[in-house]
């Protein structure tokens, strides 16, 4: 994909032609679960031994078509989906900061963001600062080392 323009990876980045029905378009899978070869491979795709489909919210053909070229497009190695900005965030903050850890934020954000913050991080072990953002250096006094 290297040497694709942004166009040309935004309409076939991470997709090959279905080779059962030889579509050119990504087809949408709407399941919410998979079948197994057997209990090896269950067992397989469950310890991550082996890549493939267990249940939709994990990994979905369609998703992983759109992570690729988002990945793609951004010049990246990977992509995440998520079904909500919300769940992004939480993710995000969730893989960088765990229990006895301190985050920074502005005072002013979005409702579920503040709850997230104000609420559940704490819950979690996790203290969040809240600063005036409109001074960049309300940040900078709130870092303790």
């Amino acid at each position: 994909m290297s040497n694709w323009s942004q166009d040309t990876i935004a309409l076939h980045g991470g997709q090959e032609p279905d080779p059962t029905t030889n579509s050119r378009a990504v087809p949408i899978y709407q399941t919410t679960s998979y079948v197994f070869n057997d209990t090896e491979h269950a067992a397989n795709l469950f310890g991550l031994k082996e890549f493939g489909n267990i249940y939709t919210r994990i990994m979905n053909p369609t998703t992983d078509v759109l992570e690729k070229r988002i990945a793609g497009l951004e010049g990246g190695v990977a992509a995440l989906a998520t079904s909500s900005g919300q769940a992004a965030e939480t993710l995000a903050i969730l893989n960088i900061a765990g229990s006895g850890d301190e985050i920074i934020s502005s005072a002013s954000l979005y409702g579920g963001t503040y709850n997230l913050f104000h609420y559940t991080l704490p819950q979690l072990g996790i203290k969040v600062h809240f600063v005036d953002a409109s001074n960049p250096e309300n940040f900078k006094k709130a870092i303790n080392d």
